[in-house]
């Protein structure tokens, strides 16, 4: 029963990381975090494939290991997150886009200073 479950929270959380990949505003590698968690408990060759993905595995892999993000994806979560703050400017306006500034500079400014 508890293999089922975990299972089924794996594929919740790739698909939640496949939305991830195309969205600005959601991440992806979170959510295949949560899905390694999941598969090393119910399926382990799912495991095995996202860790082997050739763009995904190795930030999934550094977390695991070493609980590091690299710099280049820092500054992607960042770029990602700006564009999220203008699109929002350029579709809610005032006052929303304030929300999105300030998830910027909070998370932004919280994201650069962890250590690599």
């Amino acid at each position: 029963m508890m293999r089922q479950l975990y299972f089924a929270g794996g594929v919740f959380a790739v698909v939640l990381a496949a939305i991830g990949a195309v969205l600005p505003i959601m991440p992806t590698v979170p959510f295949l975090l949560v899905a390694v968690y999941c598969f090393a408990r119910s399926n382990p060759k799912w495991e095995k494939k996202i860790l082997d993905h050739p763009h995904w595995g190795p930030q999934v892999r550094d977390w695991n290991e070493r609980r590091a993000i690299s710099r280049p994806a820092k500054l992607m979560a960042i770029g990602a997150m700006a564009v999220g703050a203008v699109f929002t400017y350029m579709t809610l306006g005032e006052p929303w886009y304030y929300i999105s500034i300030a998830i910027l500079v909070i998370a932004g400014s919280w994201i650069t200073t962890r250590n690599e």
